[in-house]
């Protein structure tokens, strides 16, 4: 696939909005997510069940394909992880 994005802050504005439309987080919540802001395990919304609806939200807002083995709970774990694997996969 070919990258929907070419900026950085693009993506990170993506993946920010998708975490509020797919988790229901408040956008202020949100706003205050650094790269050690913990994800998966420590906030409740984003259980195993919402894993799936965001990845899916982020291949169709970043025109990526995201395959089976690349996700792991280390790219969930923290924000900053989930937006470096969200840049590599957009920029490459």
């Amino acid at each position: 696939m070919v990258a929907a994005f070419d900026d950085e802050q693009e993506i990170d504005a993506t993946l920010r909005a998708v975490l509020v439309d797919v988790l229901g987080l408040s956008e202020e919540r949100v706003r205050g997510f650094d790269e050690s802001t913990p994800l998966f395990g420590a906030l409740p919304e984003f259980d195993s069940m919402a894993v799936a609806g965001l990845l899916t939200e982020l291949e169709e807002r970043l025109g990526i394909l995201i395959e089976d083995h690349e996700v792991d709970a280390d790219m969930l774990e923290t924000f900053g992880a989930l937006l470096t694997f969200a840049r590599a996969k957009a920029l490459q």
